[in-house]
Formats: C-alpha cells, structure tokens, sequence
C-alpha cells in the first residue's frame, strides 16, 4: 500500500488520523474513534516501506534517532506526520489537516474569539489535549489577520502544518530542525527579524517561554499553544516553568502581556456523526490580571464565569450551552465538565 492510496482513503472516510502499526490492519480515527481499516495486517516490510516514503531523504534520522517528525501534502491533503521505531519496527501516526483553512465563523468558537485577531500586541493562547483543534483555531486566526490587516507574519513550528497564501500579510514560516535548531533559538532570531506577529507551534522551554514575554513586551502580537485543559492552567504551567526565585517576576510579565486564553475541546455529537467544539475563554481584564500578579489562579476560574461582559466563558458554561441547543447528550455533558456537580445541577 502506497501512502497516496491510504491518505485518499482516510480523506473519503473523514478520519482525522492514520495509525500504522505492524501486526494489525492500518487504523483510522473517524469522529475520535479509532476504526480498522480491513483485515490485511500490516507486515514489517509494509510498515518500513511506507516510513521510507513518508520521511523521503529524512529516513536516515528515523533510523538513527528512532523518531522523526514532519509535514507533507499528499494526495492534495496536508498531513503531519509522525513516524517511530518500537520493537525494532516502524510505526506512523499521520494527522489529517483540513484541506483548507477553515473560516473563524465556521469553527464555533466563542464569539470574542474575533476581537483577538484585531490586537496588535501581547501573548493569546490556545490550550487543549491532542487532536483539539488548536493548530486550526490558530490558522483561522491568522488567516482572517492575513485577508484584514498588513503584517509582517513569522511562525516557528514542528513541522509546518498549514501553509498560508499572502493576501495583505507576507509569511516567512519557519520548521524547527530543516530552518532552525529549536524553539528558543527562532524565536531569539526572530526578534530580529521585524515580525509583527509571532506563531509559536507550542511554548515547550523556559527560554520559549521567556523571549516570547519579551516579544509580547516590545510591541509583537504573540500565538501559540500549550497542553492544559483550562486557562487557569495555563498560567501555572508557564509559571512553574521556571525557579521559584523568578517566579514572582514571570507574574509580574505575564499579568502585563497576557491578553487570553482559549481552551477547546472536541466532544461528540449527539447522533455520533462528527464533533462540537466546547470553548472556555478567558479575556484578560484588570480582575484577572490581579489574580495573576498575586499568585491566586484559583481564582481565575471564577473569575472568567463571570466575565460574560468582555465576551468569556467558562469551559462547563460552554458544555451546558451545547447540551442546551440539543448538540451533545447529557453524559458527554458530564464527562466534559470541569466542575461536574455545577454541570449535573444544571442539566
């Protein structure tokens, strides 16, 4: 099996990821279900011809490091791929990227969410497990910036995922291992680079973290991503980053440059044809940039319940609005809830 014919097919099925593992048929994720692919086992020999063709002139870093991202567009769709060695044989996990950018309008997020894509300086972050949606809402974002406004656009991913058409904006888009060493080391590049705004794939380090406080303070709109599931999360994560000595200083920046958080994820629909995104949003006001100087995020999350005002909501606000218009069950209501009693009250 070639990987064209495989991509083809999980594109007609709409699956969103490809599992290629030795012993057992290929797998595809429809609808966040992993579903097999036929009976036909994938053998070694198959597993390890698909990886060669995967990774191209890169297969000598697969089979000396034992892994290998990248990024490719095969059959007319925009993959990333992920290939690794376990057991001494090669298996993928290849991520099905949409075949457009989509519109913001259409990715039922927070209506706020637009508003973010007028600013012209400071760090939004969009948070959420694996296979949220994250990347999407990012390219969305800067796609609706890229037809609106005239920007100098640098991004810094691994891999490139969505490649952008300039329209008003130009893109320099940078992959860290072909284009630069690392995060930090792009990043650090990059503030000398005259972006007006920065695409960061993932804020991983203590030194990603800090040049992009540093961009966000002299002038640079700032995007990108972090693994946590709330926004209140999302600023112990950076915080803890670093030594308690600076910790109070990191406070201090991120109160100052912070414009919001926006932490999705997908459920399933009622019916089980497709997924919904549920969407907690914090926009930063002078409440919660208190909250985050003094070091009281636990507070944060009632404070983003009652921010209706600046467009935010709470992420178990956000379920019981999509089980409210009839979208989702009650018990993928429940297991998507934060606070699961303040959701099975208001059920």
């Amino acid at each position: 099996m070639r990987a064209e014919e495989l991509i083809r097919s999980a594109s007609e099925a709409g699956a969103s990821d490809v599992h290629l593992i030795c012993g057992l048929a290929p797998r595809f994720r429809i609808n966040g279900t992993l579903c097999p692919q036929g009976e036909e086992p994938l053998t070694a020999e198959d597993c390890e011809g698909l990886a060669r063709e995967l990774a191209g002139a890169q297969f000598s870093d697969l089979e000396r490091t034992g892994e290998w991202d990248g990024a490719a567009t095969i059959a007319s769709r925009r993959v990333r791929i992920n290939l690794f060695r376990q057991q001494g044989r090669y298996s993928g996990a290849l991520r099905l990227l949409a075949e457009k950018i989509p519109a913001l309008e259409s990715l039922g997020l927070p209506p706020a969410v637009a508003a973010l894509t007028e600013l012209r300086r400071g760090i939004v972050i969009v948070t959420g497990e694996t296979g949220s949606g994250k990347s999407t809402t990012l390219a969305a974002m800067i796609d609706r910036i890229n037809h609106s406004r005239c920007e100098h656009v640098l991004t810094l991913e691994d891999p490139v995922e969505y490649l952008y058409t300039p329209d008003r904006c130009v893109f320099n888009q940078r992959e860290v291992g072909p284009d630069t060493r690392s995060y930090a080391a792009g990043l650090r590049s990059a503030l000398r680079e005259d972006p007006d705004i920065l695409l960061i794939g993932e804020m991983r380090d203590l030194e990603t973290i800090e040049t992009a406080l540093t961009a966000a303070e002299t002038g640079h709109l700032v995007l990108t991503t972090l693994h946590t599931g709330s926004a209140a999360d999302a600023v112990d994560r950076i915080v803890d980053v670093f030594p308690e000595a600076r910790q109070r200083q990191i406070r201090m920046q991120l109160s100052m440059t912070l414009q919001a958080v926006l932490s999705q994820q997908l459920l399933p629909l009622r019916g089980g044809e497709g997924r919904a995104a549920a969407c907690e949003l914090m926009v930063v006001n002078h409440a919660i940039r208190n909250l985050i100087r003094e070091g009281k995020t636990p507070q944060i999350a009632s404070a983003v319940a009652t921010s209706a005002a600046e467009g935010g909501i709470s992420m178990d606000n956000a379920v019981l609005k999509l089980y409210r218009e009839r979208k989702i069950s009650a018990e993928t209501a429940r297991q998507a809830a934060h606070d699961p009693d303040f959701v099975r009250k208001n059920l």
